[in-house]
């Protein structure tokens, strides 16, 4: 068995058949996946040009010394194209054979389950036999068969714990591990979180500090640039996979732990969002938009995880993100008081204003219809982000603030009044004992003397064009804590 040292990366040929356009995407994300390993794969996509000989590229592949390692990812076409000997599956199957059954070359191949049939058996071609295969059709283990799988790319048995500082980079605890790829820590985080292991919040922590590390990639500037809000509505879309990624872990926290060191490692994700909110030091030429990108991500991230917390009834657990306050540079608040509420992460956008005012859209808050485009699909309805909105809304008037929280999402709620579950069901005095946490008050007279107040203040009650939110209604104050 062969053991790399640090400076030497296994090479390893990727053998599939283009079955759909789906499973090529697949196998391209793979691909990218094992080289953020550090894995140096070889694919046709990224490596055979026009004008190469596809048949001598494959054979070269296959018994080239210097090709360590050579994946078969199996579904049905390629099984049917390798027994067959159909096709570029066929002819690597013609290549491969002879090479699998060499004794020398027993650990060279593997075959990656990508189907099954009806019967839960794994497509494989007849060829290999009954040899061991990594199984990634099943995506609740896929993390822990990936983990296999680099681990036999380098030569690094799963029963052999590999020592500190080597390769493969997530089994280094360093935050830079890996670059432009969040699926693999975020795979290891949400299986944690699901199974109930011990390392959830370790593997948590890994996982956001690797979002944190590449939200720089995502810096933009406006100087120069007069339609500078297009760069702004491309750069948050192209956030969406990660930020997709942080609701599915919002969501199973929800589910699965709510306790404090994983609220904990959540509360200091959010305080690492904020220095991106303000120009950093290398920075000399820059405009106040330039960090509008950052700001619309944080009040969205946060804006889930209240969300995700609150759909699933954990009002103590939501109440921990607006009972504790925030820590941020000096560069982005007063000097002497460093410590900010919630409602740091809710900021006027003004190149949203300017969007709206450019392309004449005369929409009442561009903001809230992003926030609804986006909801469609992140397994929270929009409802319950505006939900989390009037809860933070209310919670922020418990101190007199000179600029309480915007609910944004409420909008909806202005024009087209509807009825929210969760105060619907704080008629029950039982169910109001639950969101008190949340809302900051002891009991339902202080409730009660909290919208009064806002009350005596109108410029608080939020106002887009001639629609106001009718906060008592929405509350149901008449009714709240009477049965």
């Amino acid at each position: 068995m062969r053991w790399f040292n640090a400076m030497s990366n296994p090479k390893l040929f990727i053998s599939y058949s283009w079955s759909s356009p789906e499973h090529e995407a697949w196998v391209l994300k793979f691909a990218g996946e094992l080289r953020s390993q550090g894995i140096d794969v070889i694919l046709d996509k990224w490596d055979l040009k026009p004008g190469h000989d596809a048949n001598a590229f494959m054979e070269s592949m296959v018994t080239d010394e210097t090709v360590t390692k050579v994946v078969l990812v199996c579904d049905k076409k390629y099984a049917e194209k390798s027994n067959n000997r159909a096709g570029g599956a066929g002819t690597e199957a013609q290549i491969i054979t002879p090479q699998l059954y060499a004794k020398r070359a027993q650990d060279k191949f593997v075959a990656v389950i990508r189907e099954k049939d009806e019967a839960g058996k794994a497509y494989l071609p007849v060829y290999y036999g009954s040899r061991i295969y990594i199984d990634l059709a099943d995506e609740a283990n896929y993390a822990t068969e990936f983990e296999r799988l680099v681990r036999w790319a380098w030569d690094k048995p799963v029963d052999v714990k590999p020592e500190l500082g080597k390769i493969p980079s997530f089994l280094r605890e360093e935050d830079n591990a890996i670059k432009l790829a969040t699926s693999v820590p975020f795979r290891r985080a949400i299986e944690a979180i699901r199974n109930g292991r011990d390392n959830s919040v370790i593997a948590t922590s890994d996982y956001l500090a690797t979002v944190l590390s590449e939200l720089d990639k995502f810096r933009i500037s406006a100087v120069g640039k007069p339609e500078f809000d297009e760069i702004f509505v491309k750069n948050i879309d192209d956030f969406l996979p990660y930020r997709n990624e942080l609701i599915e872990l919002f969501i199973a926290v929800a589910k699965y732990n709510c306790d404090e060191p994983m609220l904990e490692e959540l509360h200091r994700f959010f305080e690492g969002i904020l220095p991106f909110f303000k120009r950093p030091e290398n920075v000399g030429t820059y405009t106040d938009v330039d960090y509008d990108n950052f700001k619309f991500i944080g009040h969205e991230l946060f804006l889930y995880c209240i969300g995700a917390l609150v759909s699933r009834g954990r009002f103590d657990a939501a109440a921990y993100f607006v009972n504790n306050e925030y820590f941020v540079a000096s560069s982005i608040g007063n000097r002497l008081n460093p410590m900010r509420t919630f409602v740091v992460f809710r900021n006027h956008l003004q190149t949203l204003e300017l969007r709206n005012r450019r392309l004449g859209l005369n929409r009442s808050s561009l903001h809230a219809d992003l926030l609804k485009t986006r909801s469609e699909a992140t397994g929270i309805d929009f409802r319950h982000l505006m939900t989390a909105d009037l809860f933070l809304y209310l919670r922020s008037h418990k101190e007199d603030q000179s600029r309480p929280w915007w609910p944004e999402t409420l909008l909806y709620a202005a024009f087209d009044p509807i009825t929210f579950e969760v105060f619907a069901r704080a008629k029950s005095k039982a169910y109001f004992e639950r969101i008190k946490p949340l809302l900051g008050v002891a009991d339902k007279e202080e409730f009660v003397r909290r919208i009064t107040q806002i009350y005596a203040r109108p410029e608080r009650i939020p106002k887009w064009s001639w629609d106001s939110l009718d906060v008592k209604e929405l509350v149901q104050l008449d009714a709240i804590a009477t049965t």
